[in-house]
């Protein structure tokens, strides 16, 4: 199936700190969609992973979207995979949906990290963010051209969903909304 697989998904967020979002071009949207994304994820029991940059440097995930006990890892690789454990947390056949900070730097690498890992990877467009939109723009077109599928929110929101069917369907459209 084309599709992305809510059965076989892992949300990875990356890098949503308090000292580094005010910096983001258009960090509120991102944060918000990244939120949107967290909560559908808890609606239909998608894994959700954290990361977390230097975080005594960079502080914590901000408060708007809560960790809620899900796993966070610390780390100072730029790409995630490098962090001790991190690839035990994600299955070998796990579609992993990335949203995060910044683009250009741990979002790029980690997906990079994760396709070299043969971990296939959706990054969320509207759910990533850099300083600057042109290196968000570059981060995109390489992780694509590696394999990285881009997508947007609403496009993982219906095919979590699947079906207007879905018990969950109500309460994930009006996330969306």
């Amino acid at each position: 199936m084309l599709t992305i697989d809510p059965q076989k998904s892992v949300l990875l967020i990356i890098d949503f700190q308090a000292r580094l979002m005010p910096a983001i071009h258009e960090g509120e949207a991102a944060i918000r969609n990244a939120g949107k994304l967290l909560e559908i994820s808890k609606l239909l029991d998608v894994p959700r992973l954290f990361t977390e940059q230097y975080p005594k440097g960079l502080g914590a995930t901000v408060p708007e979207l809560p960790v809620d006990g899900d796993r966070v890892i610390s780390k100072v690789s730029f790409d995630a995979c490098r962090a001790e454990s991190m690839l035990q947390n994600i299955p070998a056949d796990a579609e992993v949906v990335v949203a995060g900070c910044e683009a250009h730097v741990c979002v790029l690498q980690t997906v990079l990290g994760l396709i070299a890992a043969s971990r296939k990877v959706i990054v969320v467009r509207d759910a990533i963010g850099s300083r600057k939109p042109e290196d968000k723009a570059a981060a995109i077109a390489r992780m694509e051209r590696r394999g990285a599928e881009i997508v947007t929110t609403e496009m993982v929101a219906f095919e979590w969903v699947q079906t207007a069917e879905n018990p969950r369907f109500r309460a994930v459209s009006a996330l969306i909304k």
